[in-house]
Formats: C-alpha cells, structure tokens, sequence
C-alpha cells in the first residue's frame, strides 16, 4: 500500500510538472520575443496614461518613441557589469581548485543512500548561488555530473532538479543579487535618478539589504527547507530514475586545455603562470586602495563584486591559456544579456520619461496599505519575473513604481529592494530560461525536473509570503 502510495504520489508530480511545462513551451516564447512584447505593451500604456490631457495622440506617438530611445542606452554599463558576473562564475566553476572540490564533494555521500547525494546537491546549489549565481548555474551542473558517475543508485532528475535549487532560492538574497548590488553602486544611473527624484537619499547599502539580519536568517531557513523536502522526494529504488549507459556517454564534462611543450616563444608565454600571478597581485592591491577607509556596508557593489571574481578566476586557473579557452566557453553563455538589456532599459525610459511610473505608483499605492505593500510587491516581482526572467532587467523597469509608492506608504527603501529581490526569485524555479546552460549540461528536459521543483515552489511560496507579511513591523 506504501508503495502504491508513494508511485500515485510519484507520478502526480511528474504529470503536474510536465503538464506546466508543455503548457510553458507552447504559450510562452523566447526571452526576447517576451521583451519586445511587453515593449509594445508599455508604449499602449504610454500613449494611454504616459502624458498629460494637454497632449495631443500624435504627441503621444512621437513622445513614447521619444522615451523609449531616451531609455533604450542608459544601462550599457549595467549589461555589461551582468554579463561580467555570469562569466567570472562561469569560469571560476571551470578552474582546476573547484572541480578538484566538486569531485571531492561527489565522494561525501554513500552509495547505498542516494538520498545524501541530493543533500550535497541541494546545499551547494543553494550556498554557492548565494555567493555567486553564475558559479552556481554551471557548477552545480558539473557537481550533478560528478555525482551521478559516483552514485549510480541516485535518481538522476531530482539530482538535476537539487542542482537548479540555487538559481529559485538564494540567490537574489545573495553577494551578487542584481537589485541589491545596483542599488549599493553609487555610479548606477537607476541610483543617480533616484536620489534625484527623491525615492532614496543615497545608495542603498548592502549591510541592510544582503546582510540584513531578515534576509540572512529567512536564507537560511529557505535552504534548510527546500533540502529536506528534495532529500524526502527521492524515490523508492524501484522507481528510480538512473541514467543509462547510452546517457553517461553523454556526459561529458569541460576539460581544461592541456599543456603541450613550447614550440615558440609565444606558447611559452600563453603558458607562463607568472602573468597571472602578476595580474592577481596588481588587482588585489587596487581593491585594496577601493575598499580602504570605506564602511564594510559599501564595500559589495557590482564592480567590487565583478572585480573580486575575475580575480580569483584568474588565479585558479594559473596559466593564461587555461583562463582564456574558460572565457571562451564561458562567453557563450551571456548572449541573451548582451542583446536583450538594452530593451529592457527601452522600457525603463517608457515608464521614467513619461508619467507611467506616477501612474503605477498610484496603483500600487492604492491596492496596498503600509503592512501589506511589501508582500504585494514580493507577488508582482515574482509574476513580473515569470514573463521577464532577468533580475536586473526587471528591477529597471519596476524600480521607477515600487521605489516611491514604498516610500509614499512610509516604507523603508532597503525593505522595498529585499522584498522585489525575493519576488523575483520566486518564479525563478519555475521558468526554463536559466536552466538552459544547465540542462545542456546535464541532457534533460526542463520538464524532467519541473514537477520537484514545483512542490519547492509552493512550500517557498507559503514561508516567504508570511515573512513578507511580517518584515513591515520587524
């Protein structure tokens, strides 16, 4: 009777899942089919409440246009600064010293408890996406790799779906969360526009948004969680998914460039540890001279960030040549960024430069009272983020809102910027977009995985919607 029990169980998760994802591939489109989307959406709402009476409709034409153009280059820096953040974790994940600790890793649980090999998954998943999420798309797929060739009894899709944990979990909460990050960087046009606008009164530190004692401990709590309900998802040995031989051939992994003997100057040098070393003093003098004399609540913003991971990928990876053929796989995983912010940062001027962002300020202020704002910006970020699955992207374009109906509510700023981070989060789980790196990895479809982690999903959903209901009086 358990086991029948358990195989309903079972296979209601499946359906449940693959239901939502062929629901996903039929009606959702790609990710810039979505911003170019909600582009022409947001310019219907310019024209209809973006300007004032006095404006005439061909005026409106013309000036949504106008705004759009004037938005569609502020954030070339900030697409860069995510690209740099993907990369720098990307490449770390692919250095000699982390897959040495990855495999190390995949040697911690035993054989005859697969159960285990999904507690290692889930805790590094979701610990190393709160340090890095672009270490931890990338990694955790590597450690899955590692620990499936170890752990043949181990259910391969809850691997995977443990291995996804970080990117639906912790890491908007984290060292490189993109809202919390921009708002701590004082060159940040969204900062310098909000501190004249009056939303802030100056950069938001990240000692009250990252290291929070809120959003410390509600991490914690989330990562406890969601590893003891995927460790109790793990299916009975007979329904047990284990990859076959054909599948591991498969799996392969990243192999670092091999070190042939110099045949000309040239290869000496693209083999010589010493530049790295070099470049790796020189650039932890220069964070030094950044940092000194400056609070530790401003010492993370996206550059410091940026600059501390180029660095240390730099280092790990010892020989010039084994860094650069890493940048080039590491590349390949950034070209949505690269073509897509620019729309998003079009979208950003629609709601900026016209009267959209009063109107929506309006809204959200008309819906929500000072203890319930919080929880309804949390639900609108992580709606938001199912249909624009960027965390920076989105934050440019919800920030002109949620920032001064927070403050009209007499809100905090820094709790505003917690509450959209954990929203945006939310539906992370939930949306392909970011598994694909991952899933090319690992050989699966998202829809192999989308059942576990839509019961993550719910049981995330509950704790962090009465935190959010709780953090106005805290």
């Amino acid at each position: 009777m358990a086991n029948k029990s358990e195989k309903s169980g079972s296979e209601f998760v499946k359906n449940w899942g693959a239901g939502l994802t062929i629901w996903t591939e039929k009606w959702i489109p790609d990710s810039l089919v979505i911003v170019w989307i909600l582009t022409i959406i947001a310019y219907v709402m310019s024209l209809i409440w973006g300007f004032g009476n006095e404006v005439s409709f061909g005026g409106r034409l013309y000036g949504g246009i106008e705004a759009w153009g004037k938005g569609f280059w502020v954030y070339l820096r900030f697409a860069m600064q995510m690209c740099l953040i993907m990369m720098t974790g990307y490449i770390l994940a692919l250095s000699p010293p982390v897959r040495r600790l990855l495999d190390g890793l995949a040697g911690l649980p035993n054989k005859d408890k697969p159960a285990q090999a999904i507690v290692v998954m889930a805790l590094f998943s979701t610990l190393s996406a709160w340090i890095s999420w672009g270490l931890s798309i990338i990694g955790s797929a590597i450690l899955a790799l590692f620990i499936v060739r170890r752990n043949p009894k181990v259910d391969y899709r809850v691997l995977v779906a443990a291995a996804y944990l970080g990117l639906g979990c912790t890491w908007h909460a984290g060292l490189t969360g993109s809202a919390t990050l921009m708002m701590a960087s004082p060159g940040n046009a969204l900062v310098k526009s909000a501190i004249e606008k009056g939303w802030i009164d100056s950069p938001i530190s990240t000692g009250t948004t990252i290291f929070h004692p809120f959003n410390l401990i509600l991490a914690a709590v989330i990562v406890i969680v969601v590893t003891w309900v995927m460790a109790k998802m793990h299916p009975s040995p007979e329904n047990t998914y284990v990859v076959q031989p054909e599948l591991m051939d498969r799996l392969k992994l990243y192999e670092s460039p091999q070190r042939e003997e110099a045949k000309s100057p040239s290869d000496w040098m693209n083999w010589w540890p010493g530049f790295n070393i070099i470049i790796v003093v020189g650039g932890a003098i220069a964070l030094y001279t950044y940092l000194k004399g400056k609070p530790p609540g401003l010492w993370l913003n996206l550059n410091h960030v940026i600059y501390f991971f180029l660095m240390l990928g730099i280092l790990f990876h010892w020989r010039p040549w084994s860094f650069l053929k890493a940048t080039e796989e590491a590349g390949k995983a950034v070209w949505g960024i690269v073509i897509q912010f620019p729309f998003y940062a079009g979208i950003y001027g629609l709601i900026a430069f016209t009267l959209l962002a009063k109107v929506f300020t309006g809204w959200f202020v008309a819906v929500s009272a000072g203890s319930t704002f919080l929880m309804f910006a949390y639900w609108y970020g992580g709606l938001l983020n199912y249909f624009v699955p960027s965390g920076g992207g989105e934050w440019l374009m919800t920030a002109p809102y949620l920032l001064p109906a927070g403050k009209e509510l007499g809100l905090p700023a820094y709790k505003t910027v917690i509450a959209y981070a954990w929203g945006d989060m939310m539906t992370d789980m939930i949306q392909p977009f970011w598994a694909i790196a991952m899933l090319a990895v690992a050989k699966l479809n998202f829809r192999d995985i989308m059942g576990y982690l839509m019961v993550i999903f719910v049981i995330y959903f509950i704790i962090t919607s009465i935190a959010f209901l709780l953090l106005p009086i805290l």
